[in-house]
């Protein structure tokens, strides 16, 4: 009877305690069984620290109430003075609804858990078989597993064992039960035992010794004949002795079941005979197995039964294991098999699929899978049947990096540690988080989780889930993966003679130069180096798919080497998307990427990154350059930043074009040639017109402050102006002032030439980036007219002297830095003059007409070939632009669309307006298209400009395989060329010599 006065101390107590609800305890606690428990504060302070202590309560009630009476106070006094005992007891009541039916069937069982021996903690497979030796039959064996059981799971709640020992114990325990199964099945039958050799296969979970609280275990059943047995009987026998082992374990009794043994993944599933021998099941593996039996079959581990042919068996299939990831598709079919797997979950389970779905257990069991597999064929260190082991050391070996594995390890054991607690609540095989507060309550505070358990449970789960999904996605789908599945087990590790022919055959042009660089690379036993032994093999393939291989292997290792004490470059090429493919492509295309990435090789993180590859807009750009130049000391340093930004800047446009020239296995070559050329000229345009404003402002800081005493605009013009830039090309300008108000004229123009000048002299000095050179010899009066002019001058000149061959060029100007409302003003100038109202007169026509026939003549360089010539050959980049220029300048009045700086654009308007025809149009866009690609592909191949093909074959071979022409195809290329021009000339003398 409760004292009255006391129900609600007592009551508060248990809300404190964790009590949900408190009434029933203080019931329970009065209960005469419990007499001698029930002022013990202990007692209540142990139930308070148990996952549930309602649930732990009553089963302490059903254990004492199940006591034979002798026996009760041996119970209660042990209970009350061994803390040991008591949190291991309670810890399991609080936590197994099915562990407490087994106590209340069986009261002296508790008796388990009062040893606490050092000796006791960790038990192996021969103490587990101990502790089953007394079973006689499949009841008494049950009953024994449960024994064990509730040892395992005692020290599983109190934390005396971590989540991988208990499924590691749990292996052994199944591995002890399987073979006492097999002894009381050879017992029921010694005729069948005497007949044949008889063999457990452990596979899943259980042969990768981190089995489940409640799982099927999955087995592979071996069998020979005895000596002097016909093999049929054998087999007979060895089938029947099988079937009882399965069905011991298997069936339900008064005591339930242990678990179900499931052989399916046997040669032929379920249609497949129950027992083969060792060379039945070798030739099904070697003709007919899937690529998922091979994974399967990586857990392998005999367990019971005949160890010698356990071991034969291990020894047979093991090297078919590792060489699984040679089988054509491997990769793609293991990561087919998991979308599968995803595919069948129930809709309305995805979410609470703890095992199976997005974020589970599966992904990281077969990211990991895939990963030994293809990396384990030459690194036997990876050869283990556990995730955890196997992730620990995919990380030693530098195939996965440390802080990866160790998000993925923390995550699988929280996860882990969820399924067996959720499993352990009634013993049912599920991997479905609970929806029942109370369930979630009791499994939050079960992983420790005691200030709002379901709140932190759901908190923990998704940020786990979130890191398994984010880290299967990325090693799962690693580009790299299938690259190196897909080389010869030799070409992995090479002895130096196989890896000098080897090379030789690849194309390597000094195969002994090439050895060098790899032993440089990947020599010793550092983590870098053991990156770099799984990274070559796939670089020297890519590298040999280029025209230098040599080259791309020596750049690589000069990056290697100023890179070689930065934490992330390995990790990068190794984990991020197609960053080593991206590198190898660069590396190899030619000179002009390289040589910018070794004056920055932390550029590098850009083929990394998905959006690196996009270029930088103009006021991204020049927001950055101005940035830079405000924190220089003076105008060098201020310029030398600047060209900093534009290195960078330009290796960015530079490994798009050639990745996007050349494609790679996520990203085929790109269709449209002409989308590559735009962005390039768009690209070099924005970030030239940036580097120029990072120079003016670097002047006018250094020698007026803030602001010059006159407005100052720069005008682009020709490429410049239309926003087709080459790599090598020059920036045509025209430099454009206006006096401040109170400022003197003669002052303003002082100023102004003395921007010019020292911006030409700071862009100029001495560097080892691609120059960048002003070009303002389209101002009037050429090279003897003032290199800056007010507005005013501008207009007066226009007005009275200009030549049809100045409006012509005006087409292309465009402001492009400093004062942009003076640059504006400029425009308007000068729009009368590009687009005149009257359009051209013959005059005016004939003149430019003469002045193109006279450039052809006097301008192609001596000794040129006027059919390869990329901007002054026939149907080049000369004959297109001054095409589409005549049709800009006769009709640009009355056809706003060709008020444009860009030729493409202009053209594409002029065929909008009916101007030219379709065939003619294509013909005119596709030669300038080409003509451009020539020459960008001849500044990227030999690193300076060149208008023509080159004539050393390998830089022929390299513009070859820009432009998506292969190996012993560079004689089409160029004849290629001269018809796309050819018929270019023809449109040309049409439209332009009016012929």
């Amino acid at each position: 009877m409760t004292v009255p006065g006391r129900r609600s101390s007592t009551f508060s107590r248990l809300l404190r305690h964790g009590f949900t609800d408190p009434s029933a305890a203080e019931r329970l606690l009065d209960l005469p069984e419990l007499a001698a428990l029930r002022g013990d504060s202990v007692l209540l302070d142990a139930l308070g620290a148990t996952a549930d202590p309602d649930l732990a309560l009553r089963g302490l009630v059903r254990l004492v109430e199940a006591q034979p009476e002798e026996e009760r106070r041996g119970l209660t006094t042990t209970l009350l003075s061994a803390k040991p005992f008591r949190d291991r007891l309670l810890g399991v009541l609080g936590t197994s609804e099915a562990l407490a039916d087994h106590l209340a069937r069986h009261p002296r069982d508790w008796q388990a858990l009062v040893t606490y021996e050092a000796a006791d903690l960790h038990p192996g497979v021969a103490d587990f078989e101990r502790g089953l030796a007394e079973a006689t039959d499949p009841v008494s064996l049950r009953v024994a597993y449960r024994r064990c059981l509730l040892a395992i799971a005692a020290r599983d709640v109190c934390g005396t064992i971590d989540v991988a020992q208990t499924a590691a114990e749990l292996a052994d325990l199944a591995t002890a039960t399987l073979r006492a199964a097999l002894a009381l099945a050879r017992a029921a039958a010694p005729e069948d035992a005497a007949r044949c050799r008889l063999a457990v296969i452990a596979m899943g979970k259980c042969g990768g010794n981190e089995l489940n609280y409640v799982s099927d275990v999955d087995v592979i059943f071996v069998g020979e004949p005895a000596d002097g047995t016909d093999e049929a009987k054998a087999l007979q026998a060895a089938t029947r002795l099988a079937s009882h082992l399965m069905r011991i374990c298997s069936e339900t009794t008064v005591e339930g079941t242990i678990w179900p043994v499931d052989a399916n993944l046997r040669p032929e599933g379920r249609n497949g005979p129950l027992v083969r021998t060792l060379s039945s099941h070798l030739a099904y593996y070697q003709r007919w197995a899937k690529t998922w039996e091979f994974q399967a079959l990586l857990k392998a581990r005999a367990v019971a039964g005949d160890p010698q042919l356990g071991a034969a068996y291990i020894d047979a299939v093991s090297p078919l294991v590792w060489k699984a990831a040679e089988r054509e598709n491997f990769v793609s079919d293991v990561q087919k098999m998991r979308r599968r797997v995803v595919d069948n979950i129930p809709v309305g389970q995805v979410d609470r699929e703890l095992k199976l779905g997005p974020g589970g257990l599966r992904d990281v069991e077969f990211a990991v899978q895939l990963l030994q597999l293809v990396h384990g064929r030459s690194d036997a260190t990876l050869h283990s049947g556990s995730t955890l082991d196997a992730l620990a050391a995919l990380a030693a070996g530098g195939y996965v990096g440390r802080a990866d594995a160790a998000q993925l390890d923390d995550a699988y054991r929280f996860l882990r540690a969820m399924e067996h607690r959720i499993q352990l609540y009634r013993l049912r095989r599920t991997h479905l988080v609970p929806e029942a507060e109370e369930d979630l309550r009791r499994l939050g505070r079960s992983l420790g989780l005691r200030t709002d358990p379901v709140a932190e449970l759901g908190r923990e789960w998704r940020r786990h889930a979130a890191v398994v999904r984010r880290l299967h996605e990325k090693l799962f789908y690693r580009p790299l993966l299938d690259a190196v599945a897909q080389l010869a087990p030799g070409e992995i590790r090479l002895s130096p003679k196989a890896a000098g022919q080897r090379l030789e055959a690849l194309g390597y042009a000094d195969p002994a130069a090439a050895l060098r660089h790899l032993e440089a690379l990947s020599s010793g036993v550092s983590r870098k180096a053991a990156i770099q032994r799984t990274l070559l093999p796939v670089l020297l393939g890519w590298f040999a798919d280029s025209a230098d291989p040599d080259a791309g292997l020596l750049g690589f290792r000069k990056v290697s080497d100023a890179l070689g004490k930065t934490p992330w470059y390995l990790r990068l090429l190794r984990d991020e998307g197609a960053a080593a493919e991206n590198l190898a492509r660069v590396l190899s295309a030619g000179r002009l990427a390289p040589d910018l990435l070794l004056r920055a090789p932390e550029a590098v993180a850009i083929l990394g990154d998905p959006e690196g590859l996009k270029p930088r807009g103009r006021d991204h750009l020049e927001q950055e350059v101005l940035a830079a130049v405000g924190r220089a000391e003076g105008p060098e340093q201020a310029v030398v930043a600047a060209r900093g930004v534009r290195r960078r800047e330009l290796f960015r446009t530079a490994a798009a074009d050639l990745i996007g020239s050349y494609g790679t296995e996520d990203s085929p070559r790109t269709a449209d040639p002409g989308d590559l050329v735009d962005r390039v000229g768009q690209a070099v345009t924005d970030l030239n017109a940036a580097t120029i404003a990072g120079a003016l402002r670097a002047v006018v800081r250094a020698e007026w402050g803030e602001e010059l005493p006159t407005r100052f605009a720069v005008i682009g013009m020709g490429r410049f102006g239309g926003h087709e830039l080459g790599y090598g090309s020059d920036a045509d300008v025209l430099f454009v002032h206006e006096p401040r108000e109170g400022v003197d004229e003669q002052e303003a123009a002082r100023a102004a030439n003395q921007v010019v000048t020292e911006m030409r002299r700071l862009l100029q000095l001495p560097t080892a980036d691609p120059p960048l050179l002003i070009d303002a010899d389209l101002r009037p009066e050429g090279r003897n007219g003032p290199l800056a002019r007010t507005l005013k001058s501008y207009e007066a000149y226009y007005r009275r002297w200009s030549l049809v061959w100045e409006s012509q060029a005006l087409l292309r100007a465009e402001p492009m830095a400093g004062d942009r409302e003076l640059g504006e003003r400029f425009i308007a100038l000068v729009d009368p003059l590009r687009y005149p109202a009257d359009g051209l007169g013959e005059d005016a026509v004939r003149e430019i007409r003469r002045l193109k026939a006279r450039m052809e003549t006097e301008r192609l360089p001596r000794g040129a070939d006027p059919t390869l010539h990329a901007k002054l050959g026939r149907g080049g980049l000369s004959d297109v632009e001054w095409t589409v220029q005549l049709l800009q300048m006769r009709h640009g009045r009355a056809e706003p669309g060709l008020r444009t700086t860009r030729t493409r654009a202009a053209l594409a308007a002029a065929l909008a307006a009916g101007l030219i025809g379709a065939d003619e149009a294509q013909t005119l866009d596709e030669a300038w298209v080409l003509a451009t690609r020539v020459r960008n592909a001849v500044m990227l191949v030999r690193g300076r400009p060149g208008d023509t093909f080159p004539s050393e074959p390998r830089e022929l071979a390299a513009v070859g395989r820009y432009l998506g022409y292969g190996p012993g195809h560079v004689g089409e290329m160029v004849d290629d060329y001269r018809r796309v021009t050819r018929r270019a000339r023809a449109v040309v003398e049409e439209l332009f010599y009016g012929a």
